[in-house]
Parts: structure tokens; sequence; C-alpha cells
């Protein structure tokens, strides 16, 4: 499907414009995340959009914090711990912070330079805030022993900008969704099947 709809894309300069139009009408997270499509099919393995959402997390005053216990075994104490039988006392290595921050930057100028419309800017922008919104409040379970609750969020730009409560994205998606639909934005049926023959 991709080769047919970017097959003018085999020569020249890639087309982002096309690109960025092609993903939100099939992947409208694949917009937002970027791609590198490096299939020589598809353009020769030119096919890159950059990512529009990013973020990391930092880490300051870090420590080892030495922890420990034991595997009890309460069928066989005794067993050979070599078969994963009996009591293994073990030490393990933790890490603390005094501050740990997330930070996440969505491009909007490269999100306007899609040229995609307003709908569809609103719904990537929108997008972007709920999966921001949404892991800060349901996804800080990192790793194992790594549980981390949010206790503050700010917006550095634009300065006067609030982010929604994620309620009121939530709410606001589906509205979003069909103004961009109404546009033409995405394939009609919007669920693409895929069969897989071997």
């Amino acid at each position: 499907m991709l080769k047919s709809e970017l097959a003018d894309q085999e020569q020249g300069r890639v087309d982002l414009r096309k690109l960025a139009a092609t993903l939100v009408r099939v992947d409208t997270n694949a917009a937002l995340h970027g791609v590198f499509l490096a299939k020589k099919e598809l353009a020769g393995g030119r096919l890159r959009l950059p990512r529009a959402l990013s973020g990391f997390i930092e880490a300051e005053d870090v420590r080892v914090a030495p922890s420990g216990g034991v595997k009890v075994d309460t069928v066989d104490p005794k067993g050979d711990t070599s078969k994963g039988f009996g009591n293994v006392p073990y030490a393990r290595d933790e890490y603390v912070a005094s501050a740990i921050t997330a930070y996440f930057n969505l491009d909007l100028a490269q999100l306007r330079a899609f040229g995609l419309g307003e709908p569809a800017e609103n719904l990537l922008i929108a997008l972007s805030l709920f999966k921001v919104r949404r892991f800060l409040e349901t996804g800080l379970r990192l790793r194992t022993a790594c549980d981390l609750d949010c206790t503050d969020v700010r917006v550095t730009r634009p300065e006067s900008f609030e982010i929604p409560s994620l309620a009121e994205l939530e709410q606001a998606m589906p509205g979003l969704i069909e103004q961009a639909a109404s546009e033409g934005l995405f394939n009609e049926p919007r669920i693409t099947e895929i069969t897989y023959r071997k």
C-alpha cells in the first residue's frame, strides 16, 4: 500500500508533506513519532520523517541504595539452588535520586510545515498532549521497583499555555477525529485489515 501511495518518491527529494499526509491517513501516531522506512523498495530506503513529539527523563544526584532479601522456598527450603529450589539470599543495588524530571517537546513548527491544515494540526497537537498526560498519570512504572508519581507539570514554551487535563483531552478527541475525518484526512474505512499469507 505504501509503495503504491508513495510511488512518485522513487526519484528526487522525498516530499515530506506527502509522506506526512500518508502517515496521518494510515497511522496517525507515526506522524508524531517519526518513521525511517529503510526498505529499498520504498523510495530506495529514503522515507524518513523526524519525530514531532519527543521526550526524555533525567535524574539528579543519583546514588546507590543497597538492598536485598531472600527468595523463600516453602516447599523445599534446603533444595538444590542450582535447579531453582531452596532459600536463596541475594543482594541488589537500586538507585535513588534527589530529583527526577521528564521533559517533552512537541515541534509545532514541524507539524505546521506538514501543510495538513488546521483540523489535522489540532488533532495531532491534542493527541500529543493526550499521550504526555496519559504517560504522566498512568505510565510511570518504568521498571521493577521504579514507581514514580508526577508531582508537578510546567510548560516552559509558550509561557502562558496550560496542558488540559486528561479528562478534557479525552472528551475533545472524538470531535477532533471527526473534524479531521470530514476533511478527508483518513482512509475509509479507517481500520486497515491485513491478511498474512505465507
